[in-house]
């Protein structure tokens, strides 16, 4: 069951509906353009807070998930610790999926 969500992380990010990279998340975020971002659960503190500031200032929802290698083999990149999901449909089926 909590494998459901990588495949669908996949998925958006083959269907170009996730940005990566922290710059692009954060402008995302402040464009209201991202409607879920995954965070890996060992993420530097550094960028865990810029992120999450930004997500509860724009209240885009955030989820702590696996960690980033976990997350990085979703999407078929490596050290990805931060994937925002565009879409509003992959969004919500993901928020679902891990609860």
């Amino acid at each position: 069951m909590k494998n459901n969500y990588l495949n669908l992380v996949g998925l958006a990010y083959r269907a170009r509906k996730c940005s990566l990279g922290e710059e692009t998340i954060v402008k995302d975020i402040q464009q209201k353009k991202a409607k879920l971002v995954l965070l890996a659960s060992d993420i530097g503190p550094q960028t865990r807070k810029k992120i999450t500031d930004k997500c509860n200032s724009y209240e885009i929802p955030y989820k702590i998930v696996d960690d980033r290698e976990t997350l990085s083999n979703a999407i078929g990149k490596s050290q990805r610790v931060a994937v925002a999901i565009l879409d509003a449909g992959f969004a919500a089926k993901i928020r679902t999926l891990l609860g």
